[in-house]
């Protein structure tokens, strides 16, 4: 209607249960910043928000709320200004017995139940999805729930992690990004399937030593993802469907579906995330290990091993963190 698609204003849903399960195919009503008269441009999304969404915000107590009843409640404009370029974004669940981050593909909307990086690049991925940013984050983190669930919080977690020298946010920021030659596929099947690792991306401006962790650190993270991706999706399994291609578009806006093949829908079904990390099966904990290593590295910490102390690690990161703190 009026000549617009109603694709602008539909975006598929994440929250924390399809972060760490299946999806359960979710769909949000999202005006972004437009102005009432905008809005009811798009006939059936302002409909069904005008009967939906205002009865509920008419009883809201937040003046805002109220009076803006056809927006999100919180218009996050500071990250969708950061994600406006990006094709993907690295996110993790706020509270989560496993820290676990994995990619935002496309156009998505993340409930307030996940936290999302805007980052695209492997390297930082890396950065995160390691034993040091997970120890960081435990014990600067909070807990919550009748489980004591670790609450990953960005001001404590993120914002105070000493990332490696050269490998900060501040030396990454820059988000243009170059591929870099991947390993091999991660399995067989993967490859055979076409979802095999095809080029890590890195901060395109790094040079010298710092450019070689960073690489180091995109490849195994790649390698990490692609492993984890076989297992949640075997392609003996599942075929990938694309997603409906709104009329006036050339192409779908929206991630591809990933479904089940006739008669593997159970099968499929247990294959989430937290069971994953739960079992921790051989091949996981190597891929882990591996991208370990290479964080280590970049840290400087030659004597480095599995084996090395918690308190060890933390003690270190700590003097990294007062270091930086300190400097100008």
């Amino acid at each position: 209607t009026n000549g617009l698609c109603n694709a602008s204003v539909l975006l598929p849903r994440l929250n924390g249960r399809d972060f760490a399960g299946r999806s359960e195919d979710g769909w949000v009503i999202d005006f972004g910043h437009l102005p009432l008269a905008s809005a009811q441009l798009f006939d059936c999304p302002f409909d069904y928000v005008l009967t939906k969404v205002k009865p509920v915000r008419d009883e809201n107590r937040d003046r805002q709320r109220r009076e803006r009843w056809w927006l999100f409640g919180r218009s996050n404009q500071d990250l969708r200004a950061a994600q406006a370029n990006l094709t993907r974004s690295i996110v993790t669940v706020r509270h989560s017995k496993h820290r676990m981050f994995r990619w935002l593909e496309g156009r998505v909307s993340a409930d307030t139940a996940l936290v999302v990086i805007a980052r695209a690049d492997d390297t930082t991925l890396g950065l995160l999805h390691n034993r040091f940013h997970e120890l960081w984050s435990l014990r600067l983190g909070t807990s919550i729930g009748v489980g004591n669930d670790p609450r990953y919080t960005p001001t404590t977690c993120f914002e105070t992690f000493p990332f490696p020298i050269g490998l900060t946010p501040a030396d990454t920021a820059h988000q243009l990004t170059e591929p870099v030659a991947a390993r091999a596929s991660a399995t067989p099947s993967a490859a055979a399937s076409g979802r095999g690792p095809v080029a890590a991306l890195i901060p395109a401006h790094l040079t010298g030593e710092v450019r070689a962790h960073a690489i180091a650190i995109a490849l195994a993270a790649q390698r990490l993802v692609a492993l984890r991706d076989a297992w949640l999706n075997p392609p003996e399994w599942t075929d990938t469907v694309p997603e409906v291609t709104p009329l006036g578009m050339a192409t779908s806006p929206y991630p591809d579906r990933i479904v089940a093949k006739p008669g593997f829908e159970k099968d499929l079904a247990q294959r989430t995330l937290t069971k994953l990390y739960n079992q921790r099966p051989a091949w996981l904990a190597q891929a882990h290990a591996a991208l370990d290593s290479a964080v280590a590295a970049a840290y400087g910490w030659a004597d480095y091993t599995a084996a090395m102390p918690d308190d060890e690690i933390l003690r270190r990161l700590l003097a990294l963190n007062q270091a930086q703190s300190a400097e100008p």
